[in-house]
């Protein structure tokens, strides 16, 4: 397997190219045009990764579209190509432990729908964590490529818990699990050429094993990195598109192509092929200039935080959320403070949103990582932080730092051993029954497992999809921003069904915030009110906490409060939970800072808050 002397090259444009809002939006739609002209004119890929990660959630959750359903697009039309997907170990497309029933019965539902690869991770390098994922997938049939994720430097003494040992050491646990590939996932895109060269070299040694290696080009300069593994041996690398790659994206397919020309490890691609698809993809990255993010250049930086490409871009994005922006660079600086903090850990999803939580928690509420650690000191710990250390993840390789374990559990014990063995078996004749009665239907064995992966995700997405139909067959530009007048499209449904949509007119906004908007269906008329969402309306004001009231309670970060702990006459010890403030997929807990009394609960469950705006006041101590 993998003998050929030349590179082989895995596609990402398909998955999560340009790792940014602009990836989380790229449709169907628009991977469906070209699949297979992808498959007929790159026949020589030796994978396309178009599935898993954040993009199963987010086609749910922002497009209103089935994964499935792209899966199945997507392997009818490459059918001679390998599919290839990313499996976050015991937490599968997930940011949580599922039951190890349901991890095998998505990975199965998954190799069936046509999943070729199965990249198999633990965001701690968690072996154990990763077997019940591995030993589905080899059950399957389908090619096991277990990945290793990089992280520190491998030749700085200075972190010596990521030396040559340690990575020897993982590779010899993964092959003897049975991988069939052995993944390097560079996702910070830290690992320099001397090191992916050594580290090649060395693991192709010990286990004897194919190695791919996927990097990110936060730095701008990881294309050398795919150069140096070449020369060391690498079988398969990640490459993007030339138009979507580079920034937290991977490398440049077409750079790398020419830079091996000629060489014994020729990739054997045709430079005037590769400009057709970068022409027909460059034109497609222009519908999403709305969604673009704001890096225009290679970053440095990224040596110093170690974010991982997925991440760099939407945590800078939910830093503008919070009103951050313009401490971007204090964000950077607080998550490498929060990093060697947690006893430095691998960063990648779930593990790199806990220091991510953390690192916007603390530069929000002003504090240093002194004031963490400060045993008298309560904090306000994300959710995701006390789910971190008190085991929920799995274990890092140097244990949790103790003390502030302590201080985050407030007395609860740690979990033992692997968090999935402690989860009871999943009833999935009962979940789907479940599933079925909140959405009003009969689902399939493929919405089972959307359900099993996301329960809310999936039931907002199945009303969507019954009110709206498959979205996926509308042009990106409609979809997007919707038609103009004297616009016209065509929208194909199913092979033979096809609907002429002609937009003539759109009226005025009414004091709903809808529009009429008239138009022809295959050339009768219809009229149909839709809301606009251009249309503004005047925020509600909420009052902000006196500081120098001991009875308020602020808001420490901008979000929207999901759950309410307490209610009014309720006493409360110091550290208990009082409410919860969601924002960006990042929760975090507002605990008593003393013992009294509730008085009154100000922003209900659903507002939407500030920081420093009042959540709840306490009886006042001589009332």
């Amino acid at each position: 397997m993998l003998a050929e002397k030349r590179l082989l090259v895995t596609d990402t444009t398909m998955r999560d190219a340009h790792q940014s809002l602009l990836a989380t939006r790229m449709r169907t739609y628009d991977m469906a045009a070209v699949a297979a002209a992808t498959a007929h004119r790159l026949a020589g890929l030796f994978s396309v990764e178009c599935w898993g990660g954040a993009t199963f959630d987010v086609a749910m959750r922002f497009l209103g579209e089935c994964p499935w359903e792209r899966l199945a697009i997507l392997r009818e039309r490459m059918p001679n190509i390998l599919l290839q997907m990313l499996l976050r170990g015991s937490n599968a497309v997930g940011y949580t432990n599922y039951p190890d029933n349901v991890v095998r019965s998505f990975v199965d539902r998954a190799a069936r729908c046509g999943i070729d690869v199965f990249r198999v991770f633990d965001c701690l390098n968690w072996v154990e964590n990763m077997r019940v994922s591995i030993d589905a997938v080899l059950e399957t049939g389908k090619l096991c490529e277990a990945a290793i994720c990089y992280t520190g430097d491998l030749n700085d003494p200075g972190r010596p818990t990521y030396d040559l040992a340690y990575y020897v050491a993982l590779a010899r646990e993964l092959a003897a699990a049975g991988t069939h590939i052995l993944g390097i996932k560079d996702m910070g895109g830290v690992c320099k050429p001397a090191a992916v060269r050594e580290l090649v070299r060395v693991l192709k040694e010990e286990t004897g094993l194919p190695i791919h290696f996927h990097t990110h080009d936060t730095s701008g300069i990881s294309a050398a990195s795919v150069i140096a593994a070449s020369e060391a041996g690498c079988d398969a690398v990640d490459l993007a598109i030339d138009p979507l790659s580079g920034l937290t994206s991977q490398p440049n397919f077409g750079s790398v192509v020419e830079a091996l020309r000629g060489s014994e490890r020729d990739t054997g691609f045709d430079p005037a092929t590769i400009r057709e698809f970068c022409d027909y993809w460059e034109a497609v990255r222009v519908q999403y200039a709305a969604f673009e993010a704001d890096n225009k250049a290679g970053a440095s930086e990224v040596y110093l935080h170690e974010m991982p490409g997925g991440q760099f871009t939407n945590l800078k994005e939910q830093a503008r959320s919070m009103g951050l922006a313009e401490r971007w660079h204090e964000v950077a600086r607080a998550y490498s403070d929060v990093n060697r903090m947690f006893g430095d850990i691998v960063k990648v999803t779930p593990s790199s949103k806990v220091v991510g939580d953390m690192a916007i928690a603390m530069v929000s509420a002003g504090l240093t990582r002194a004031d963490v650690e400060d045993p008298a000191r309560e904090i306000s710990f994300p959710a995701s932080v006390v789910s971190f250390l008190r085991g929920e993840l799995g274990r890092p390789p140097n244990g949790f730092p103790e003390a502030l374990q302590q201080k985050a559990l407030k007395g609860k014990p740690p979990i033992e051993g692997r968090p999935g063995a402690l989860l009871a078996q999943a009833d999935l004749a009962a979940a789907k029954a479940e599933a079925e009665e909140k959405v009003g239907r009969e689902i399939t064995e493929e919405e089972l497992n959307s359900y099993l992966m996301y329960p809310q995700v999936f039931c907002d997405y199945a009303l969507r999809r019954a009110e709206y139909g498959p979205v996926h067959t509308l042009p990106t530009p409609v979809f997007l921003y919707g038609m103009q007048p004297g616009e016209e499209i065509s929208v194909d449904l199913d092979p033979g069904v096809t609907l002429i949509v002609d937009c003539q007119a759109i009226g005025e906004v009414d004091d709903e915030g809808e529009v009429r908007v008239f138009f022809e269906l295959n050339g009768q008329p219809r009229t149909a009110r839709v809301a606009d969402r251009s249309a503004t309306g005047i925020a509600e004001r909420h009052p902000k906490a006196d500081p120098s009231n001991p009875d308020h309670v602020p808001a420490p970060m901008p979000g929207v409060v999901s759950a309410i702990a307490v209610e009014p006459g309720r006493k409360v010890r110091s550290g208990d939970v009082l409410v919860t403030i969601e924002a960006m997929k990042m929760e975090t807990a507002v605990h008593a800072e003393r013992d009294g009394t509730i008085a009154e609960i100000v922003a209900g469950s659903g507002t939407q808050v500030d920081a420093k705006d009042l959540l709840v006041t306490f009886a006042a101590e001589n009332a």
